[in-house]
């Protein structure tokens, strides 16, 4: 059974509120999720909150003994809420501290990467880490200009995933180029990813959301892909949504070396 608390502060509505902000969330080391799935599943793989808020009909298996859950109204959470229908509980969270290469190991020759060159929207980005852990991809590097992972908008994306998955901000050239394995990309000049062999490991590179891969990313690329488009009218669309891409090449990759395993 976790302590109960009664009150809620000022104070605590106010570190909450400000951790919507980058510069606050680097100061303090703190992220903010929000939801029975996605504190549940942090409180499951061992994340310990600073601060936990919930209503009274929010319970968890996973809260320790020693930590302290502030019992709030509808009316409370909804002002540390980010969301426009708050769920039960929000959670204040110690960032991890494996988030940049000084702190990652190399990549593993055996294991498959994705690898994100300036993805803007953190909705996108959320999702493309809960595709990862979907799809058994434990590691993401991310470029310094990607989103930051622990936007809450982000957090919220992953649907739990953020718990799952690594994501570690890197100096993207000199990762790729010292990485030692096949290093893939999706471009307009690519081959036909459904008629091409795909290897179990490697990194996938997926580009910004206007921009496609930067130059210098593109240029450390050894195997161009292509989606295609099957649509032949030309008023089809132009391109997919970077999350969607995402989902359909690491579902190709699993899907060849299932078949070919």
């Amino acid at each position: 059974m976790y302590l109960l608390r009664d009150m809620i502060s000022k104070n605590q509505i106010k570190l909450v509120r400000q951790l919507e902000q980058k510069k606050y969330r680097m100061r303090d080391g703190l992220f903010v999720a929000e939801g029975p799935k996605v504190v549940g599943d942090l409180l499951h793989s061992g994340f310990q909150p600073r601060l936990l808020f919930a209503t009274d009909d929010w319970s968890s298996p996973y809260v320790s003994a020693t930590t302290t859950v502030t019992c709030v109204s509808q009316e409370e959470l909804g002002r540390l809420s980010f969301l426009q229908h708050p769920q039960q509980v929000v959670g204040v969270f110690p960032m991890p501290e494996a988030t940049n290469a000084e702190e990652c190991p190399h990549p593993a020759a055996n294991e498959l990467y994705l690898a994100l060159d300036g993805i803007q929207d953190p909705g996108n980005l959320g999702t493309i880490i809960r595709i990862a852990d979907w799809f058994g991809i434990g590691t993401i590097y991310c470029s310094r200009d990607t989103a930051d992972v622990w936007n809450p908008k982000v957090v919220q994306a992953t649907m739990g995933s953020i718990a799952h998955v690594k994501v570690v901000y890197t100096a993207l050239e000199e990762l790729l180029e010292g990485c030692g394995m096949p290093v893939y990309g999706t471009l307009l000049d690519g081959d036909d990813i459904y008629r091409q062999p795909l290897s179990p490991n490697g990194i996938i590179v997926m580009g910004n959301e206007g921009k496609g891969i930067s130059a210098p990313i593109r240029r450390l690329v050894t195997r161009k892909l292509l989606i295609p488009c099957f649509n032949e009218a030309p008023e089809s669309a132009e391109s997919l949504n970077v999350a969607i891409a995402t989902a359909i090449t690491c579902s190709e990759f699993r899907r060849e070396n299932r078949r070919t395993h």
